[in-house]
């Protein structure tokens, strides 16, 4: 007599939307259907696959979902290109319900934001074109020019974070560092504005591209470990401002 079967052995019937929705994602994936190409008609992929209509449009949805095509009412759905910033903005969602939901995620994000900023900079300061740091002098003066007015000035300072980044030249270093910086500043509703501090702010941006522009790495991360720090106090929940 046959002894019972390990689960993992069991040949489980897959559904025929899933079936079609990995086909065209290797479609996809190969090159067959490039970005910007428009994907095959449903019935067209009906009659490919052997489906029904059913079949072919969820499988249709969870690409959409995904954020690898782009359904259109009317026209013919799209293949989207891919880059790290669009992947990682697709989990912009989860990411609000996960620090909305459970707050600690909130110190944990924090701490990761500070170990990826001190190595940004790091890199930064070893790498900064005069250019690079012109372009982040302008940032702070913008960010001047927006005292005053508290969402300006949060959008200026994400800026600057973001400029830093760029001078990487790695376009995951910097989709990561903007994702980090929207969930921090916009889903969470955290705030980089505090009465009576935007001033210190701007001497510890300016500091820190002082430091770059010297190329002194130790000296840009301790600045940049320094204004963190000192940020870490002085977030507060939007919701909790009132």
């Amino acid at each position: 007599m046959m002894q019972p079967t390990d689960p993992s052995d069991r040949i489980v019937r897959r559904k025929l939307s899933d079936q079609v929705f990995d086909r065209l994602r290797d479609m996809i994936a190969s090159g067959e259907l490039p970005p910007g190409a428009p994907l095959p008609s449903e019935r067209d992929l009906m009659e490919r696959f052997g489906t029904g209509r059913p079949a072919v449009r969820e499988a249709l949805q969870h690409l959409h979902t995904m954020g690898l095509i782009t359904i259109s009412h009317g026209e013919r759905s799209r293949v989207n290109a891919l880059s790290a910033d669009s992947v990682l903005s697709r989990v912009d969602d989860v990411a609000r319900m996960l620090l909305s939901s459970e707050p600690d995620q909130l110190d944990h994000l924090k701490q990761a934001r500070r170990m990826f900023e001190c190595g940004l900079v790091r890199m930064a300061a070893q790498t900064a074109t005069e250019d690079d740091v012109a372009e982040l002098r302008d940032l702070i003066a913008a960010q001047r020019d927006c005292l005053g007015d508290a969402a300006r000035f949060v959008t200026q300072d994400m800026a600057f974070h973001a400029r830093i980044a760029a001078i990487s030249g790695n376009p995951i270093l910097v989709a990561t560092s903007q994702s980090m910086l929207r969930w921090l500043f916009q889903y969470h509703g955290v705030l980089l504005h505090w009465s009576g501090n935007e001033q210190v702010t701007l001497r510890e941006h300016e500091a820190i591209t002082d430091l770059i522009a010297a190329h002194d790495p130790d000296g840009a991360v301790a600045a940049m470990q320094a204004h963190l720090d000192r940020s870490v106090g002085l977030y507060a929940h939007q919701n909790a401002q009132g």
